[in-house]
């Protein structure tokens, strides 16, 4: 199986506003007793996405993808026919959470649902949501510690510089605006402001 690439570029879908014949993808993860204990990210064909840790849709959060990633996903869900086919690898193994990969354009909709599956196509797209996922709460965390808990404020940046490094950071369009937030206030720690700095940089100049 190809490596899958995913890095910062130049063009981000908007924030969520679906149209009303427009493709959606959308995973769900149920795991009770992991954190968070369930999740869902939505993305639309003709821009935007959200991440909601609730079964509310009023509590989901618009998010900004770059393009290239929705295009993958999308093309991943074409190869795998919209889930109209089982995608559970049926092994007696241990549970690793109830996830959902749900397909929906006008008024067609599929989808499946497994524990754990065998399928390369469905490792890679389930991948590229779970890095949505995880990317948009260290998002959440550094605004919760940018309002909250000043002494927080480089662990948050320090995570996210891990992702960064390591080329798992998604949504770098909203990540931009709070390293440039962090790196202008004299508030936080002057090593924090540093590294906010050089991180936004280097993301200014990966585009």
């Amino acid at each position: 199986m190809k490596r899958l690439i995913l890095i910062a570029a130049s063009f981000v879908l908007p924030a969520a506003g679906w149209a009303g014949d427009a493709g959606r993808l959308t995973f769900i993860k149920s795991f009770p007793g992991s954190v968070p204990p369930y999740f869902a990210v939505t993305i639309a064909e003709d821009g935007g996405a959200t991440y909601n840790e609730s079964e509310d849709p009023d509590n989901s959060e618009n998010v900004h993808l770059e393009a290239p990633i929705a295009k993958q996903a999308f093309e991943l869900a074409d190869r795998l026919d919209h889930f109209k086919r089982p995608v559970e690898s049926g092994l007696k193994i241990a549970n690793m959470g109830q996830k959902t990969l749900r397909w929906e354009s006008g008024g067609d909709a599929s989808e499946a649902k497994y524990n754990y599956s065998t399928i390369d196509d469905v490792k890679a797209l389930a991948e590229i949501f779970e890095r949505i996922a995880d990317c948009e709460r260290m998002i959440l965390e550094l605004r919760r510690v940018l309002k909250h808990d000043r002494l927080g404020v480089n662990d948050a940046v320090v995570h996210l510089q891990i992702a960064w490094d390591n080329k798992r950071l998604l949504l770098t369009a909203d990540v931009l605006p709070l390293l440039d937030e962090v790196a202008a206030n004299d508030a936080y720690i002057h090593m924090a402001r540093e590294r906010a700095a050089r991180m936004a940089d280097a993301i200014r100049a990966s585009r």
